[in-house]
């Protein structure tokens, strides 16, 4: 489905990052970036422009072809790594900083992933994430039909256990990012720092 959606000329989701990380990004810290379910490069070559090494991980190849054309287009260098993130293991305490940006997993992969990303952040490594809420099947713009595959605050405190929570919010805001996500949307919205 995903190199599907990719084999466009034009970019699924927009050049452009996210905005809740473009506007939070200096709570990253310098050094090494995962960016999970990365697609066609937005995120990670944002992060790049920013002085990050970025990884960008994601199981559509196509994805990741326009990402380094992204890449390349910006002057900036990432890592490409093709893999499935039901079976993507990220390592134990080797990454400054993780980003999860709108990554529909069905909810047991989830959990089983954001253990990982727990154990694979650095002491004083943060996490990023902005997901969609079981609430936006209401709006239908973006995310999918599945709430399986939606989260919100309370599951990701339980699912993240172990780290810090600087800031943790559901809320309603315009999502304008390419044509698949565009229109109100219902999202949860997170910063956490696993402890020194």
């Amino acid at each position: 489905m995903w190199d599907e959606r990719y084999s466009t000329d034009d970019y699924a989701y927009g050049t452009t990052p996210n905005g809740f990380l473009a506007d939070n990004v200096a709570a990253l810290p310098k050094g090494r970036v995962l960016s999970l379910a990365e697609g066609e490069g937005r995120n990670a070559v944002f992060l790049a422009t920013q002085g990050y090494a970025v990884t960008a991980v994601d199981a559509s190849r196509v994805g990741l072809e326009k990402a380094g054309r992204l890449a390349e287009a910006h002057g900036v260098e990432i890592e490409r790594l093709h893999a499935d993130l039901a079976e993507f293991d990220p390592g134990e305490a080797c990454w400054d900083g993780v980003v999860s940006i709108f990554c529909p997993l069905p909810s047991r992969l989830r959990k089983a992933l954001h253990r990982k990303v727990v154990a694979a952040l650095k002491p004083g490594g943060v996490f990023v994430l902005e997901a969609y809420t079981p609430a936006q099947l209401q709006h239908r713009t973006g995310g999918g039909s599945s709430a399986d595959t939606m989260v919100t605050a309370a599951m990701l405190r339980d699912e993240l256990a172990g780290l810090d929570f600087r800031h943790l919010r559901e809320l309603e805001r315009e999502v304008i990012e390419g044509t698949y996500h565009t229109g109100l949307g219902a999202v949860v919205q997170l910063i956490a720092v696993k402890p020194a």
